[in-house]
């Protein structure tokens, strides 16, 4: 039960982020808002945390997490953010990354696509059709951001299930340090070039402490509490607490941008939440995790 608060409070901070990212991305290029952001909570993490040392093949390895779930998804998600509002991505990442979770297993071999499944699959398709085709015909850039978005989900989706099996030999913050250390120092080289450009002293107190909330709270402390509850409750189950970020993340959107998605969309959501649930509602008791003695296949 523990756990599963701490999971409702990293979706409540994540959902957050949505929108807090959009305001940053409106004031500097998106390569340096996702730096920026990354910057200070890996400067966190390594005041609080340090960097425990790890044999060579471990470090490469979750540095390897790192460049998928820090700067692969990072960079798509505030791309995403610079072409379509908060409120979209608030929406189909959390949605599609169980999907994409679910989909990957079941080619692997480690999940088992009963009839349940391939209507909760059916129907979430059906549901990101509809999304999509909600979006306004005037909106090419809100498509293309909404496409970076599922992009930026399945990228979500293989950090959660790589990180499983090195998570059942090292602790989730170890892991996260290091991750997150490699993740940001390759979104700084993407975003070295725009850094020149930036207005730095134009830049309001405001933004800098939206920044700061972004890296100390959604960043660090989330990703660190993620990780433990994949490798406590395993990562369909993790994936599966996503689901609720669009309400947060909604809200927020709503709050502090006055953004909102259309009755389509609601619909398509809908969809998809019901798709999602149905495939990720029996997988928990079938998620391997460290105090089970079952094989990981990484």
């Amino acid at each position: 039960m523990r756990i599963r608060l701490l999971l409702v409070l990293v979706m409540a901070l994540w959902g957050s982020a949505f929108a807090s990212s959009k305001l940053a991305v409106n004031e500097v290029p998106h390569e340096v808002a996702g730096f920026l952001r990354f910057l200070i909570g890996t400067i966190v993490l390594l005041i609080v945390l340090r960097a425990p040392r790890l044999p060579v093949a471990d470090g490469v390895r979750a540095a390897g997490l790192g460049l998928v779930g820090v700067f692969g998804y990072n960079f798509l998600f505030f791309l995403g953010l610079s072409l379509a509002p908060a409120a979209d991505g608030s929406v189909i990442v959390p949605m599609a990354a169980p999907i994409f979770t679910v989909v990957v297993t079941a080619l692997r071999g480690h999940t088992r696509l009963s009839p349940i499944r391939i209507i909760g699959l059916t129907t979430a398709i059906a549901g990101a059709g509809v999304f999509f085709a909600g979006i306004p015909t005037t909106g090419a850039n809100r498509l293309l951001g909404d496409l970076v978005f599922l992009a930026a989900a399945a990228c979500w989706a293989s950090y959660t299930m790589l990180g499983a099996p090195l998570l059942a030999r090292l602790s989730a913050p170890t892991v996260t340090v290091y991750a997150t250390a490699a993740g940001t120092l390759a979104l700084g080289l993407f975003a070295a070039p725009a850094l020149p450009d930036v207005p730095w002293s134009d830049l309001s107190l405001e933004f800098w402490l939206n920044q700061a909330y972004l890296g100390i709270l959604p960043t660090a402390l989330a990703y660190v509490l993620y990780y433990r509850a994949v490798g406590q409750v395993g990562p369909a189950t993790a994936s599966a607490a996503m689901f609720l970020v669009p309400a947060f993340g909604l809200t927020c959107a709503w709050i502090l941008l006055g953004e909102s998605i259309s009755p389509v969309q609601a619909l398509g959501a809908a969809l998809m939440f019901v798709g999602a649930w149905l495939n990720t509602r029996r997988a928990a008791p079938r998620e391997p995790t460290p105090r089970e003695p079952v094989k990981v296949h990484p």
